[in-house]
């Protein structure tokens, strides 16, 4: 069955390899990037069921048009992809105000505000997906990825709520935790203004493998990322999270063992009985 698609963030990466092959296995597609010109080819190969728009969604205009434009071209929304995102880079310490607003503007206000305007029309076909595009920081912390993880953070909590606010509506939320992709993430990822000495030791190392994963033979490609999501549209399971990548899965089990052990061993402390 053909369905509509508002996917955010298609110039590069996970969110391209998804708007092709969305595109490719016939559904519409509603193609957006904050530079539009990145997805001419996109357009040209795929022009019977590719729409291009122009979506910043941090501009509260942008993202009402973009909806709008998919009213217009396809009558409405299907699956809305929240995969628009960027890294900012910095110790806790080193990330200043502006910076921290800036990733929280556009990593998760910008996420929130698409999606409260996508959900009036599913609810009203009484159907939808919503897509929530996390990672493994959205559920463990990495050095120097403080500012992204605590917006990932945000989102996988947003995501929650509303998947239980939804309930009986026919729209299913889920929370898509890719591993480690080999896309440009890190390279265009933004460093902190401020370097503080002390975090060096530990942030640089990790961060260095963080700028090199377009290029890491063991990386993911984004092909499997976009298969993933192809193949969960199409079955009919709804799960709330679903981890993408082997290192995906092996990173959300240990993070939730990480997480029981340390409810464990702190209620032992406090001479608490727990399951």
């Amino acid at each position: 069955m053909s369905r509509r698609w508002l996917i955010t963030g298609c110039s590069t990466g996970l969110g391209r390899a998804l708007a092709e092959a969305a595109a490719a296995a016939g559904h519409r597609v509603l193609a957006t990037a904050r530079s539009p010109e990145t997805l001419g080819g996109l357009g040209a190969r795929f022009a019977a069921n590719v729409v291009i728009k122009k979506l910043d969604v941090r501009d509260p205009v942008d993202c009402a048009s973009a909806v709008a434009a998919a009213v217009r071209a396809f009558g409405g929304v299907d699956v809305l992809v929240n995969n628009a995102a960027y890294g900012q880079l910095g110790a806790v310490e080193e990330v200043g105000d502006e910076e921290l607003a800036r990733q929280f503007e556009t990593n998760v206000f910008g996420t929130w505000r698409l999606t409260r305007l996508v959900l009036p029309l599913m609810r009203a076909q009484g159907r939808g997906d919503v897509l929530m595009v996390s990672s493994a920081a959205g559920h463990m912390a990495f050095p120097g990825l403080g500012a992204y993880t605590a917006t990932k953070y945000a989102v996988e909590g947003l995501a929650d709520t509303l998947g239980m606010e939804l309930a009986g509506t026919g729209v299913h939320v889920t929370i898509l935790e890719p591993g480690m992709f080999a896309t440009n993430w890190g390279e265009s990822a933004v460093d902190s203004y401020r370097h503080v000495e002390a975090y060096r030791p530990v942030v640089d190392p990790f961060l260095a493998g963080v700028r090199g994963l377009a290029d890491r033979a063991t990386a993911n490609p984004p092909l499997l990322f976009a298969e993933t999501v192809m193949r969960y549209v199409e079955g009919e399971h709804r799960p709330s999270r679903l981890p993408i990548g082997a290192d995906g899965w092996q990173m959300a089990l240990d993070s939730a063992e990480k997480t029981r052990a340390e409810i464990h061993d702190a209620a032992k402390a406090a001479g608490v009985l727990v399951g």
